[in-house]
């Protein structure tokens, strides 16, 4: 394949509820690297029904271009409609890139686009590169359930894709009034050539978890030895009114739920302060919350693979450490409320 035609690096925006999520503005952000290292444009694509206002966020987060699709059609996600549209637009303007959140929508649209087109796929990448000269995606994951770092290339075929975890490449800062180039497409497409049909959206109304929103994290690992134990992480959690994490070998051992894993195959999460108790600091875990704030880590191993990832790192016995924790912060945050009161 000759591949000179390909040029420019894409990132598909996704829209919910008429705002951009944070993750396509990472995105931005990861791409106007890779577009800036190979001197070539950035470019968002914008599929939706109503969404040109959005267009003026992704010019002010890094974006030269945006293509537009703004049609009746696409006013509810279905892989058909929104893989008919980026397809058409793809093979009219060759991009070299296309970036995808690693969310339902992205995952989904991504497989769909990269199956058809046909092209290579990295799914759920933590970490991107390119080539300065070839333009070759360096599309970096954890492999083998965790325990090694692969960098997986797209050699044959272009567009490269790839879909990439939120949380862990950073937007860049906004702004204001930077603007670009709008390219507004329209594709003939009906209702009868679309085999899905959107008869009722559900809002989900059970409460979900949400680490990856939590200023302060606790999470534990394995080191704590039985659910018994993990309870350590909830009473220290607890006192700082911080969130309950845990790595991979907690949860499939039944201690915690799937929801408060953190890692490759859990939330990849980005509080101001993350506390890791008792884990042990596999590639899988790391990967997901490597861009915390401040990482402390508490662990009985010396050489525990998580001493080269924290910023504090206190070699001891949890069961010894954790409690004198529990009880400074205690103390500090009650001359904090008696403090507060006499200012009152």
């Amino acid at each position: 394949m000759d591949f000179k035609d390909y040029k420019g690096v894409w990132v598909f925006i996704e829209e919910k509820d008429g705002e951009i999520p944070s993750v396509s503005l990472e995105l931005l952000g990861a791409g106007r690297k890779l577009a800036d290292k190979r001197g070539t444009e950035l470019a968002g694509i914008l599929i939706g029904h109503n969404v040109k206002k959005l267009t003026t966020p992704i010019f002010e987060y890094g974006a030269d271009k945006v293509y537009l699709y703004d049609q009746p059609i696409f006013e509810n996600y279905r892989t058909e409609s929104f893989m008919k549209a980026l397809l058409e637009c793809s093979n009219k303007y060759k991009p070299e890139i296309i970036l995808f959140g690693a969310t339902s929508t992205g995952k989904d649209l991504a497989s769909a686009v990269a199956t058809d087109l046909p092209t290579g796929l990295t799914a759920d990448t933590t970490e991107l590169d390119v080539e300065e000269e070839t333009g070759l995606l360096l599309a970096s994951r954890p492999a083998f359930g965790g325990n090694i770092m692969a960098t997986i290339l797209c050699k044959k075929y272009r567009p490269q894709m790839a879909t990439v975890r939120a949380k862990v490449m950073k937007a860049l800062e906004r702004e204001p009034g930077r603007t670009g180039e709008l390219i507004e497409e329209t594709i003939d497409l009906n209702e009868s050539d679309i085999r899905t049909k959107v008869l009722e959206i559900v809002r989900e109304t059970t409460k979900k978890v949400r680490i990856d929103e939590a200023d302060i994290i606790v999470a534990g690992g394995k080191g704590l030895g039985s659910a018994e134990g993990f309870q350590l992480v909830r009473h220290l959690a607890d006192t700082l009114g911080a969130a309950v994490g845990a790595s991979r070998d907690v949860v499939e051992a039944g201690w915690i739920e799937h929801p408060h894993q953190v890692g490759q195959t859990g939330v990849t999460v980005t509080p101001k302060i993350y506390i890791a108790i008792g884990i042990s600091g596999a590639i899988q875990h790391i990967v997901g919350m490597k861009n915390s704030g401040i990482i402390i880590a508490i662990n009985k191993d010396p050489e525990a693979p998580i001493f080269d990832s924290c910023h504090y790192g206190i070699v001891a016995d949890a069961f010894e450490i954790v409690p004198i924790l529990i009880q400074q912060f205690k103390a500090a945050l009650n001359r904090e409320e008696v403090s507060h009161v006499r200012e009152v």
